[in-house]
């Protein structure tokens, strides 16, 4: 998945659920009740896209859970056979 899929991905999915609060070349972030959470993607060697999600939280909160959802989402997307795992 390309770079800019991955920032796609992250807009349909945070989009619905948090408002857009800051846009870059390969990063993307976005801000609600929640917290702050910022999506960055970058190629990384051939094929491969690198993809961080940070948020603003400390500990184990929703918003964490709801990056762990996403990044498990972009993986089946990559990798159909892959199954999901996980209560977030």
């Amino acid at each position: 998945m390309s770079p800019d899929d991955v920032l796609a991905q992250a807009k349909a999915f945070f989009g619905t659920r948090l408002a857009p609060a800051d846009e870059g070349a390969r990063r993307r972030s976005y801000a609600g009740a929640l917290g702050r959470i910022t999506v960055a993607a970058r190629p990384e060697g051939g094929h491969y896209t690198l993809v961080q999600v940070t948020t603003d939280q400390v500990g184990e909160s929703e918003l964490d859970r709801l990056a762990k959802r996403f990044l498990a989402e972009v993986h089946k997307q990559v990798e159909p056979g892959h199954e999901l795992r996980g209560a977030y």
